[in-house]
């Protein structure tokens, strides 16, 4: 496989609480990606908005949403990530996704629960801890508020090369989210990535996206312009990355402990 991963940061607001619509409404833009990207990665739940009316809008693996990704990923030929309201064995999970060509689906849900918008109250909290292996990368896929918990980002012995935080991120912490992402990024030593919706949804708070890329050191490689509907491609080079960790191996002094 080639050291190089085409990324892109689909930075989109979707209709509130109306699937359909914000399926056409993603399909439109990401059907325009077709032989220029290797991985698309959508906003959380970006079917519905940050809605709590888990009972009424949650899927199965089998429903609609699933089986569209899964339409997209092998028509448009790339992979997709992002997450939707699932339902299973009767308990709702704010479900992160990663879809292939291929027809594969991985899914990890959100562990970190946001209490000051009452999700912990209709929602279950995930505790996999999986890493999605594609095209030569390894890629840990998390959940908005997961990017506080720095233990739970924790990467072990170099377990993966690129983290992704799929986000309905308001514009009053964007302070936090701006700080959390290249520190997320130092102290992994991997890429970083933060894809965020931007408008406003049906509980009247607004995002301004800001959605961005850092490099293992830090340093910003592409960052979309704050409240427009935006998507941009950045390529990434596994090579940098390697030689990076063997020449300033940081990772082999880390602190060794389990959850």
């Amino acid at each position: 496989m080639g050291s190089q991963l085409r990324v892109s940061l689909v930075q989109l607001s979707g209709v509130w609480e109306d699937k359909q619509a914000s399926l056409l409404h993603f399909g439109k833009r990401l059907k325009r990606l077709k032989g220029k990207t290797d991985l698309t990665i959508l906003p959380e739940t970006f079917t519905t908005g940050f809605s709590m009316q888990a009972a009424s809008l949650a899927e199965t693996m089998d429903g609609k949403t699933v089986t569209i990704l899964k339409k997209w990923a092998k028509e448009f030929d790339f992979a997709i990530a992002g997450s939707f309201i699932a339902e299973e064995a009767g308990c709702y999970y704010n479900r992160a996704f990663f879809v292939t060509p291929e027809g594969a689906c991985e899914t990890f849900d959100k562990h970190h629960l946001f209490r000051m918008g009452r999700e912990h109250d209709f929602f279950t909290a995930g505790d996999a801890r999986g890493i999605v292996h594609y095209l030569g990368w390894n890629i840990r896929l998390l959940v908005c508020y997961d990017l506080r918990f720095p233990v739970w980002s924790r990467n072990v012995q170099n377990a993966y090369d690129l983290l992704i935080y799929v986000a309905n991120w308001p514009t009053p912490r964007a302070g936090v989210w701006k700080t959390l992402l290249p520190a997320r990024a130092i102290e992994n030593i991997a890429f970083v990535c933060g894809v965020n919706r931007v408008g406003t949804d049906g509980n009247g708070l607004t995002y301004s996206g800001n959605s961005v890329i850092y490099s293992p050191k830090g340093q910003k490689l592409v960052l979309l312009p704050a409240g427009k509907e935006t998507i941009r491609t950045c390529v990434l080079n596994k090579n940098e990355l390697d030689r990076l960790r063997e020449k300033f191996p940081v990772w082999k002094d880390a602190d060794l402990f389990s959850l």
